[in-house]
């Protein structure tokens, strides 16, 4: 019990971001009602809310389309979980939504944080002076080496279906120029893939999810939130998809295609009686 509920008192918890009052919602400084509703976007408040200062026109420019960019995909296991739980779970709509997102979280959305990190990690253990495509070269092929040779994925490097490109990542370092938020992350992201032919054996197009990472570490949001944007962004897939289901409902097929093929291997030569349905 904190001292001022044992004096008899209201005790206070106050929070930076907003209060509510009988008459009034404040957040971040302003009138929920008058300031923000109807003149401030979701984006710009997402990024207001997480760095505490209002984008550039440039900044909220770039951070949207990664939203935008997020926001897929089509049929891959995400969509599939979420649609699988939506016909299964006793409160489907909220189950898919979970369902949905931490697959992609798991594993596809890990991707963007992972890069963002990556970079991040590169530019700050590097004290040279980086100017030119040459600079910036010098480094990616000296962070690529170094994580070949310890036996680790770069990520953002590769796509299952994109092979020859993903059509995501040029246009996001367009838009990225035009708002003058292409910086150090993005500049490095790039050289990757420019020296990773030449380190790698083998030409891997850099992927939506990695640029996505890239653009929003030069936008100076913590590495640690970017995996939560790309959760954010994905939530608008994952309703699409349970609309979809909803209009043209395929999760049953789903369920009896994987269970109908579903194979019986043993785990490990350690587990020689145990079977694990994969």
């Amino acid at each position: 019990m904190s001292t001022a509920a044992h004096e008899g008192q209201t005790p206070s918890y106050p929070t930076s971001l907003g209060t509510s009052t009988t008459e009034e919602i404040s957040l971040m400084g302003q009138s929920l009602s008058e300031d923000l509703m109807g003149k401030v976007g979701f984006a710009e408040l997402a990024f207001w809310m997480t760095a505490t200062r209002r984008p550039t026109p440039g900044e909220l420019r770039t951070f949207e389309a990664v939203l935008v960019a997020l926001a897929d995909h089509g049929f891959t296991p995400t969509a599939i979980a979420a649609r699988l739980t939506y016909l299964s779970a006793p409160e489907s709509i909220q189950g898919a939504i979970a369902a949905g997102l931490l697959g992609g979280g798991s594993r596809f959305l890990g991707v963007t944080e992972d890069t963002g990190r990556f970079l991040h990690q590169v530019l700050q253990a590097d004290d040279g002076e980086r100017s030119s495509e040459a600079d910036y070269d010098a480094l990616a092929r000296e962070a690529i080496t170094r994580a070949r040779a310890a036996k680790q994925i770069v990520p953002g490097l590769g796509h299952p279906v994109h092979k020859q490109g993903d059509p995501r990542t040029p246009r996001l370092i367009q838009i990225a120029e035009e708002g003058g938020t292409r910086g150090e992350h993005l500049r490095l992201f790039e050289a990757m893939g420019r020296v990773s032919e030449e380190v790698l054996g083998k030409k891997l197009p850099l992927n939506g999810a990695g640029v996505c990472g890239a653009a929003l570490a030069d936008l100076g949001l913590p590495v640690d939130f970017l995996r939560g944007f790309a959760l954010l962004a994905r939530t608008a897939g994952l309703l699409g998809q349970i609309a979809e289901e909803r209009r043209n409902p395929i999760a049953n097929d789903i369920y009896m295609h994987v269970d109908r093929n579903a194979r019986f291997v043993p785990l490990s030569s350690e587990d020689a009686g145990e079977s694990k349905e994969i």
